[in-house]
């Protein structure tokens, strides 16, 4: 029997947002020369979807400071994608401004649930630890 509390993984919304963040990250990848792929391409594709795979390896942990290491991966592949390589993307003209714009409003909104997870796990760990 579930939890009444239980969230599957599919349905948590800041999984849900990192794999919209990784299907746009696709689209942009699938489009670029074979040199942009081998340069930057296939970095900032693999940083993008590190945060949807750290999500989901730490919301499978069973302790809550193992679970908060992966979210603070998850956190640390969020800051190369969107801080490093998108940027690049951007100064490089491989991407529009309409794009930067859309896909940074969603990536912020990413940050903030990322970092309230990893505060709310956090809180619990230590909640458990008291009554250890």
């Amino acid at each position: 029997m579930e939890s009444q509390n239980y969230i599957e993984l599919k349905n948590l919304e800041v999984y849900k947002l990192s794999r919209q963040l990784s299907t746009i990250a696709w689209k942009i990848y699938c489009r670029l020369s074979f040199e942009d792929k081998k340069h930057i391409g296939d970095q900032f594709l693999r940083s993008v979807d590190s945060i949807g795979a750290n999500i989901a390896e730490g919301y499978g942990r069973f302790h809550y400071l193992d679970k908060v290491r992966f979210y603070h991966n998850a956190r640390g592949s969020h800051f190369e994608a969107f801080i490093h390589w998108f940027e690049l993307l951007f100064e490089r003209e491989k991407i529009t401004k309409e794009e930067v714009e859309t896909i940074n409003g969603m990536a912020s909104i990413l940050l903030v649930k990322l970092n309230n997870f990893i505060t709310v796990t956090t809180k619990k760990a230590r909640e458990n630890h008291d009554k250890v």
